[in-house]
């Protein structure tokens, strides 16, 4: 059986994001959205922990579901934390994410992190100055089934290889804790094409979360798995992510990387964006200010990469790049993601037949779709599908634009459509 999982969100509890995260409210949007399994971030935070405990029951080993049985999709306890600290001539600052088998496990290591004096109460992703290496042997002391691995491994501010604060290698992080990590979160910025350009990543498992601040935003990216519905339990989800065999871990679906905000080098309060080589040449500097560029992802992967671009290694997991439903419709509507026509088109689309975003993004044909909302997002879907997209790329905090239509062919669409309401 097929299962959808996005294993790194937030709660209500972390900065900037919304207080609409709560237990009941993601399992309604992940069945919405056709995820089966979901993360439930933050079990660190003392009242987001309190509250998981009272809504969810353990329905599968070491997955959970809710107890009111209002939603299908199950929960996995995760959680993300902060370590800055100094590290050679370097403040270092690396998110890293923490996945545990049970409540109990749960229990243990946020009493290891208690035990280092970091203030769990604070906010739901908590700034600690726990070093990597330490982090892990407190996760794997508190249970040896318990995982952590870097989180959006490349974003500049607080990736394991952001340009700001990051390391050169997962070894530099973790030194001799490096045996533990087997896997890394790839982040909306990069995709698994760009990661295959380092010889030395080849042996972790590339795995792509949505990193949610909010319920419209699960599943943004997520990973396909094949796993025996009988089977299923929290330890066969973690030997298929580590087991990097295609025929159970199928794909991982991935924004286009250009739309992540950390793609390009730029600066945003002067509007302004450059690749790679260009960055050289103006040695760093923003053009219009003087001011230092800010080292994207793709710049990054440059220059610890080893390999020619469109490198392919061995065994390696699939991708598929996806656009959100809702900036589908937004993109065909020309109109912005928020507004009352992108809104009601998508919860029809969903609603009708409880169809799942998932299934109309993946696997329905044209015609179907075409039922569902009409022919215009229906071809737009095709499009996304096979890449025929034009993309701007983020750059300093500001996401990329992907553009499926141009502005004269979404007239004429437009124009087709209302013609044949007329008949």
């Amino acid at each position: 059986m097929r299962f959808i999982a996005d294993l790194q969100i937030h709660s209500k509890y972390s900065r900037a994001c919304s207080q609409e995260l709560n237990p009941k409210n993601i399992g309604a949007w992940a069945d919405k959205k056709g995820i089966n399994i979901v993360g439930t971030g933050d079990f660190t935070h003392p009242k987001w922990l309190a509250e998981l405990k009272e809504s969810l029951e353990e329905t599968k080993p070491g997955l959970y579901q809710l107890r009111d049985k209002s939603a299908n999709a199950y929960f996995m306890l995760t959680a993300e934390v902060s370590s800055i600290y100094k590290q050679g001539d370097k403040v270092r600052r690396v998110h890293n994410l923490i996945w545990a088998p049970n409540f109990a496990a749960v229990d243990r290591i946020i009493a290891g992190l208690e035990k280092t004096g970091a203030n769990l109460k604070s906010d739901g992703r908590p700034i600690m100055g726990v070093h990597c290496d330490t982090l892990v042997k407190i996760v794997k002391e508190a249970d040896a089934q318990a995982e952590i691995i870097p989180a959006h491994a490349w974003t500049p501010h607080f990736g394991l290889f952001g340009s700001l604060s990051g390391f050169d290698s997962v070894e530099e992080g973790f030194g001799d804790q490096t045996k533990y990590i087997r896997a890394i979160e790839t982040g909306l910025s990069s995709d698994p094409k760009m990661n295959w350009q380092i010889s030395a990543l080849d042996k972790y498992s590339l795995t792509s979360n949505s990193d949610a601040h909010s319920l419209r935003k699960l599943g943004r990216e997520a990973n396909v798995f094949e796993i025996d519905e009988k089977k299923l339990s929290y330890q066969e989800v973690i030997r298929v992510l580590y087991g990097k065999n295609p025929k159970e871990f199928l794909y991982t679906i991935e924004f286009f990387p250009e739309e992540g905000k950390y793609h390009l080098d730029g600066h945003r309060d002067c509007k302004f964006s450059c690749l790679p080589p260009q960055t050289k040449k103006l040695k760093g500097l923003c053009p219009v200010c003087g001011k230092k560029l800010l080292v994207g992802v793709l710049n990054r992967v440059e220059v610890l990469a080893d390999r020619e671009w469109g490198f392919v290694p061995k065994r390696v997991i699939p991708f598929k790049s996806v656009i959100p439903l809702e900036e589908v419709i937004a993109d065909v509507y020309g109109v912005g993601v928020q507004s009352k026509k992108v809104v009601n088109m998508y919860d029809q689309m969903t609603g009708l037949r409880k169809t799942t975003e998932f299934e109309i993004l993946l696997d329905l044909s044209q015609e179907e779709i075409g039922k569902l909302g009409n022919s215009e997002i229906a071809a737009a879907v095709m499009r996304v599908r096979e890449g025929r997209v034009s993309l701007e790329g983020g750059y300093d905090g500001e996401f990329g634009k992907v553009h499926i239509f141009t502005e004269g062919e979404r007239e004429k669409l437009l124009k087709k459509t209302k013609q044949a309401s007329l008949f």
